[in-house]
């Protein structure tokens, strides 16, 4: 009969212990070969970004995630990028330099896995918390705007429940 009773509680854990074992395993380096962590951004909103170059409408949000990176960087978010397909790294340096983007872009082998959760499709992005926790997911383009709501309803969220 206990056992019913923690039962819940005990899933409840499990779950939480997952997303930020998910977390805490997410490591992509970038085409200088510089580790990133998720683990380096506690205390921050992180927007992570599932990319490729011959995705249009990965191309068509890059200037919503440049704007937002620009606006937030220095105070309580950031965006990473992900790109996701097999190409040379010039390749992948000449269309940063092009749309001029200005977060950190790290490599990865294209795959329907990440640390964050599945991957469905291009472009998918992840939201992650101030203490670590994938919040939302996005399968498709973002914009700017979109970015903006999705956070403060976060936000907010966890003000009402503390």
């Amino acid at each position: 009969m206990m056992l019913f009773r923690v039962l819940p509680f005990l899933v409840l854990l499990g779950l939480i212990g997952f997303v930020n074992a998910a977390v805490s395993e997410f490591m992509y380096r970038d085409l200088d070969g510089v580790e990133y962590r998720l683990e380096n951004y506690k205390g921050k909103w992180v927007v992570v970004n599932y990319w490729a170059t011959w995705c249009a409408p990965c191309v068509k949000e890059i200037p919503d995630l440049i704007e937002f990176h620009d606006k937030h960087q220095n105070k309580d978010a950031v965006v990473i990028g992900v790109n996701m397909e097999e190409t040379s790294d010039e390749n992948v340096r000449k269309f940063l330099a092009r749309f001029k983007v200005n977060y950190p872009m790290l490599l990865a082998e294209p795959d329907s896995r990440s640390p964050l959760g599945e991957i469905k499709g291009l472009p998918t992005t992840f939201i992650v918390s101030p203490d670590g926790n994938v919040v939302h997911q996005e399968l498709g383009r973002v914009t700017y705007a979109e970015l903006e709501d999705i956070i403060r309803r976060k936000s907010s969220k966890k003000a009402i429940v503390r």
